[in-house]
C-alpha cells in the first residue's frame, strides 16, 4: 500500500484551501479527512473516496475497487484529480453525509 508523498501532496494541493482538510499517514497508506471525517484514502498512488449516495449522484458514471486487498469497494479517482473545484465538491458533498466522528474516550492515567 505504498505511496509516494507528491502524489499525496498534489491530490491534497488540488482540494480549495477553505476546506478543513488534513492527512496522516499510517498502514503504507494515506487517510484524507474533512471535518475530522475519513473521507478518503490514497494507496498505491491512487485515490479512494468513500462510497456514499450523494458522492455517487455527483460523479454519475462510478468507478469502483477496493484500496488494498480485502476492503469494500471505494470510489476510483483517476483523472479528475486535475479538477481542483470537482475534487473539492466531491470531498464536501462526501464528507455532508458521512456521521460525524466519535468521540475518543479519554485514557486513564
Amino acid at each position: 500500500m505504498a505511496q509516494g508523498l507528491e502524489f499525496v501532496e498534489y491530490v491534497t494541493g488540488q482540494v480549495d484551501d477553505s476546506q478543513n482538510l488534513a492527512h496522516r499517514m499510517m498502514f503504507g497508506g494515506c487517510t484524507l479527512y474533512l471535518d475530522g471525517k475519513v473521507v478518503a484514502l490514497i494507496c498505491e498512488d491512487q485515490l479512494f473516496v468513500k462510497p456514499t449516495r450523494a458522492g455517487r449522484e455527483f460523479i454519475g458514471n462510478v468507478v469502483e475497487a477496493p484500496a488494498y486487498p480485502g476492503a469494500k469497494n471505494s470510489f476510483l479517482i483517476e483523472e479528475q484529480i486535475e479538477d481542483g473545484d470537482w475534487l473539492t465538491k466531491l470531498l464536501t458533498v462526501t464528507a455532508a453525509e458521512l456521521p460525524a466522528p466519535r468521540p475518543r474516550k479519554k485514557k486513564k492515567k
